[in-house]
C-alpha cells in the first residue's frame, strides 16, 4: 500500500493546498531585428549604410527617453536613477510607494539605470568584401516601468534605450490570483507572495490554473507600444517567450508548531538521502553517465525561513518553511526546453507529426509548463511523504515541558535534567509501584519532606501532564505508557549520557 501524502496525512491540520505560478519573466524580441543578420538585411532594405547604424539608432534612443519623461510628467512621477544597483532594492522602494499610493491600476514608479545590453557593431570583412553587423556587448540606459495592471497586479517592463530593444516583462502569479479572488468575493489573507488563508482553496486552484493566452499576448503587445513606442517604426510585433518561471505548491498549516516539528526532520533527512539520480527523477529525467551540467543540494537560512535547494542544470527545486507558516515546494526553470512536451512538430518538408519534443519557449507553452511543474512538485511531495517525521514526539515533549492549566490552576512542566524531577521518576519506576501502583500515603513515606497537600498537588501535576492515571475503585495511581517512557528516558539520558560526558576532563584552553 502506498504511503499517504503529507497533504492527506495532515488534512485536518491544514487550511488547504495551493498550486500557483509565482515569479514569471517574459522576454520580448523583435523579429528579425533581434539577430545581427536580420538587422543587416533591414538596413540594406532601407538603403541605410551599415556604418551609419549608430546614426540610425540614436533617434530611436531619444524617442524612448522622451516617452519616459512624458509618462513621468503625466503621472507626477520623478524618474529615479539607480547608481549602485548591488545595494539598491527596487522592490522595497516600490512597496514603500504602494503603501502611500494604494493598489489602484496605473503607473507606480520609473527607475533608470545603466546596464549591460546586447547590440550590434558595423563590421567590414576584407576577405569576403562584405559589410554587415556583428553582435556586441555594451551598456545603455534602461528604464523600469513599475505599474499595477488590472488583471495581473504589480508588474514591471524593462525597456532598453538601444536597438534592438529587447524587453523584459515581470509579473507574479500570486498577485494575479489575489486580484481574481478579490473580484470573485473570496476572502483571503496574503503575506508577501504567499497566502496564509483562502476561504475556497478549490476555487483558487482553478483560477490559478486558468490562463487566457490570447488576452495575455494582446496585453503584452499593448504594454510594448505604450512604453517602447519605437516598435511602431518597424511595423512588427514583439515575439514573447518565457525567460524564467517559478511554480509553487503551498501547504498551508493551521499550527505553526506542527509545521516546524515536521520541517526540521525533513531537512535533516533530505540533505543526507537525496542523490543526483533522485533530483533527475523529480524533474522527470534520467541521469546519464555523461551528464556534465551543474547538479547538487544546497541549504540556506534566510529571513523568509530555511531553504533547501536541489539543482539540475537550468532547473532548481526548493523546499521552504515560508514565514514559518507554509511548507512551500517550488520549481524554478530558466530554460523551459529542459522539459519535454507531447506536441505537433512541423518538419522542413512541410509534414506535421505529433511526438515528444523539447518544450517551446513561447508564452503559449505556459499552461503546459504549469502542468509539468506541478507534476515535479507532486513527485517531490511524494518523496517527502515517505520520510518519517517525529511530530508526535515533539508534541509530547512540549506537553511535558510546558505549563498546563486545569480548573483555572496552572501546573508547571517537568525538566528531564533536573535532580528533583529525576528523583521522582526514579521512585515511580520502582518495581512495587509498577505492579501495585501508588497512593498519596505511600508517596509520603518515600518523600518525607512533603505533606499530604503537596503530594496531592504533585499527583495532579503528573496526571495533568499525562504521566499517570488513576484507578478510582482502589485510589491507586499507575504510570501511563507515556509516563513510563518519559521516566525511563530521563534517567537514561542523565545517568548514561550527560553525567558520564560531563565527568570527563575538559581540555585546557590555550
Amino acid at each position: 500500500m502506498s504511503t499517504a501524502l503529507l497533504t492527506q496525512k495532515y488534512d485536518e491540520q491544514l487550511y488547504g493546498v495551493l498550486h500557483c505560478f509565482d515569479r514569471l519573466l517574459f522576454s520580448g524580441n523583435l523579429h528579425p531585428f533581434c539577430y545581427a543578420q536580420g538587422m543587416t538585411k533591414f538596413l540594406y532594405a532601407q538603403n541605410i549604410r551599415i556604418f551609419d547604424y549608430p546614426q540610425f539608432a540614436e533617434p530611436l534612443r531619444d524617442a524612448i527617453r522622451a516617452n519616459a519623461e512624458r509618462l513621468a510628467e503625466a503621472n507626477h512621477i520623478e524618474i529615479e536613477f539607480i547608481r549602485k544597483q548591488e545595494t539598491f532594492r527596487k522592490e522595497e522602494r516600490v512597496q514603500s510607494i504602494l503603501q502611500q499610493r494604494g493598489m489602484q491600476p496605473g503607473l507606480v514608479h520609473i527607475f533608470s539605470a545603466m546596464e549591460r545590453c546586447q547590440s550590434y557593431r558595423p563590421w567590414h570583412d576584407k576577405g569576403q568584401q562584405k559589410t554587415y553587423l556583428q553582435l556586441s556587448e555594451g551598456k545603455c540606459l534602461h528604464y523600469y516601468f513599475y505599474f499595477v495592471d488590472a488583471e495581473l497586479g504589480l508588474c514591471y517592463l524593462r525597456v532598453p534605450t538601444w536597438c534592438p530593444f529587447r524587453l523584459q516583462f515581470y509579473c507574479n502569479g500570486h498577485n494575479r490570483l489575489a486580484l481574481q479572488l478579490r473580484q470573485a468575493g473570496i476572502a483571503y489573507e496574503q503575506i508577501d507572495n504567499a497566502f496564509s488563508r483562502i476561504a475556497d482553496f478549490a476555487q483558487a486552484n482553478q483560477m490559478a490554473a486558468t490562463w487566457d493566452m490570447e488576452a495575455l499576448h494582446q496585453r503584452l503587445d499593448a504594454l510594448a507600444r505604450q512604453y517602447c513606442p519605437v516598435v511602431a517604426q518597424f511595423d512588427v510585433n514583439y515575439h514573447w517567450s518565457i525567460m524564467q518561471a517559478e511554480y509553487a505548491t503551498d501547504i498551508v498549516f493551521k499550527n505553526q508548531a506542527l509545521l516546524q516539528a515536521i520541517y526540521l526532520p525533513l531537512l535533516e533527512t533530505l540533505i543526507q538521502v537525496v542523490k543526483p539520480a533522485d533530483i533527475a527523477t523529480f524533474l522527470g529525467h534520467k541521469l546519464h553517465g555523461n551528464y556534465q551540467d551543474e547538479m547538487g543540494n544546497r541549504l540556506n537560512k534566510r529571513w523568509l525561513g530555511t531553504r533547501l535547494k536541489h539543482q539540475m542544470g537550468p532547473v532548481t527545486l526548493k523546499l521552504y518553511d515560508k514565514f514559518n507558516l507554509i511548507l512551500r515546494i517550488e520549481t524554478t526553470v530558466n530554460n523551459v526546453s529542459f522539459f519535454r512536451q507531447h506536441r505537433q512538430i512541423q518538419h522542413r518538408d512541410g509534414t506535421v507529426t505529433t511526438q515528444d519534443a523539447p518544450m517551446q519557449k513561447t508564452i503559449y507553452s505556459l499552461p503546459a509548463l504549469a502542468q509539468t511543474l506541478q507534476a515535479v512538485n507532486l513527485r517531490y511531495l511524494k518523496f517527502l511523504s515517505d520520510i518519517d517525521t517525529p511530530e508526535n514526539g515533539v508534541k509530547n515533549l512540549q506537553r511535558l515541558a510546558e505549563t498546563s492549566h486545569e480548573d483555572n490552576r496552572s501546573y508547571k512542566g517537568f525538566n528531564l535534567l533536573a535532580e528533583e524531577d529525576a528523583s521522582l521518576f526514579r521512585l515511580l519506576l520502582e518495581g512495587a509501584f509498577t505492579i501495585q501502583g501508588f497512593s498519596n500515603r505511600l508517596l509520603r513515606q518515600h518523600l518525607p519532606g512533603k505533606n499530604s497537600g503537596q503530594i496531592t498537588r504533585l499527583l495532579k501535576r503528573l496526571r495533568v501532564h499525562g504521566l499517570i492515571k488513576v484507578v478510582r475503585q482502589h485510589y491507586r495511581y499507575y504510570l501511563t505508557d507515556l509516563g513510563r517512557q518519559v521516566a525511563t528516558l530521563a534517567l537514561t539520558l542523565r545517568e548514561k549520557v550527560i553525567i558520564p560526558s560531563l565527568a570527563r576532563p575538559m581540555p585546557l584552553s590555550a
